[in-house]
């Protein structure tokens, strides 16, 4: 019999960096902000593949409370170190009107190989996602949940929805990013092994041939993680709102509990070919919470908000079980006042109905998403206490 998995969580948040007087990308990172933040908070502060991007990482944390209060104290570490730079950091998987000619790639071997490697895909990269891991500490289990928890991910990202504009423009999409990132190779929903020694096989064939070094360079929507024994969820915007991070954090262990459970009975959730789940990511990314993904069980469209309770009820044993049932229903709020994406396209028709042109409705977008970026107030207050 398998052991429960010990459903330890860890997050990872890339965030853009604005200038405060003219809200664009900053060009440049300033020397020593990294170190500046590592001092004000300990955790996993990294630069990305451009020098207008920063990555926070919690440490592994064993529930829900805990990695709300790592993220808000990163969030506010980020914040505050910026800030002495003129700077502010925006949660926001695109930026609303910086170009992404006009960015550089940081300095460093990883970041100058990958750009090679990849070439113009890379160049227009400049894009940020919310990573999250959950502990599942038997490989042939993580393998096997990767495949089932596929279903979902179109509902995760639909939830995550951050990225409506792109250089200068509404695209139509509430989220674009994905759009941009699959323009490079090993993207997308996971092939669907039935063990671990297959995955690795698999895997092997591609290090071996030289094309990659490890499985780091597998970019999938949902991946084992080839330095953890988790089950990494990447297809999601990033959220500007903490607290939406942690919603979907909550609801990603959750499901993966649920189908623990359903293998535990000796069952499992109906698995459906990637095309199919792929036309759901497509409406997610054109509608986000807004229009229908298909129930391939009952073969028809179902508005979003449907679909939802019937997962909060779904996995309400798990979230009972984890300690985390208001951060799961804390989905309802995403569908009453709309993600990221549906904020920033209000706040832009506002502006220009209130007589603004097009750059002045872009500029109070970047004002709205730097404010909503910042940590909860509770959070805040803990640190000035």
């Amino acid at each position: 019999m398998i052991t429960e998995p010990s459903w330890t969580m860890g997050i990872e948040e890339e965030y853009l960096l604005v200038e405060r007087d003219t809200g664009a990308l900053v060009a440049y990172q300033p020397e020593g902000l990294i170190e500046k933040v590592k001092a004000l908070r300990h955790g996993l502060v990294s630069p990305e593949l451009f020098s207008c991007q920063i990555e926070i990482g919690t440490p592994v944390c064993e529930n829900l409370k805990d990695l709300r209060a790592e993220i808000g104290l990163l969030r506010i570490a980020v914040s505050e170190a910026a800030d002495d730079y003129g700077l502010a950091p925006i949660a926001s998987s695109t930026h609303p009107f910086t170009r992404w000619e006009t960015q550089q790639v940081t300095d460093g071997d990883r970041y100058r190989q990958l750009a090679d490697d990849l070439q113009g895909a890379a160049r227009q990269l400049v894009i940020s996602g919310l990573h999250v891991h959950v502990g599942i500490e038997d490989p042939d289990l993580r393998i096997d949940l990767m495949g089932q928890v596929s279903y979902f991910l179109p509902h995760l990202l639909a939830l995550s929805t951050s990225s409506p504009f792109w250089q200068g423009r509404d695209t139509g999409l509430k989220s674009y990013r994905p759009t941009i990132f699959g323009a490079i190779p090993r993207t997308g929903l996971p092939e669907r092994f039935e063990s671990w020694a297959e995955y690795e096989r698999h895997v092997q064939v591609l290090v071996n041939a030289g094309i990659i070094e490890d499985a780091s360079k597998l970019w999938w929507d949902v991946r084992p993680s080839c330095r953890y024994p988790t089950l990494e969820m990447r297809i999601t915007d990033l959220p500007t709102k903490m607290e939406d991070t942690i919603t979907l954090a909550a609801l990603y262990v959750c499901l993966l509990r649920m189908l623990w459970r359903l293998r535990m009975a000796n069952q499992r959730w109906r698995g459906y070919a990637n095309f199919l789940v792929g036309e759901n990511i497509w409406r997610a990314q054109r509608y986000g919470i807004a229009d229908r993904l298909i129930d391939f069980g009952k073969g028809s469209l179902v508005p979003f908000p449907d679909l939802m309770e019937e997962m909060i009820e779904l996995v309400r044993p798990d979230a009972e079980a984890l300690g985390c049932v208001s951060e799961v229903e804390h989905a309802r709020t995403i569908l009453e006042r709309g993600t990221s994406a549906d904020i920033q396209l209000a706040v832009y028709k506002e502006a220009l109905d209130s007589g603004a042109d097009e750059r002045e409705a872009l500029r109070a977008v970047v004002d709205r998403l730097v404010n909503d970026s910042l940590a909860p107030p509770d959070i805040r207050d803990s640190v000035r206490e």
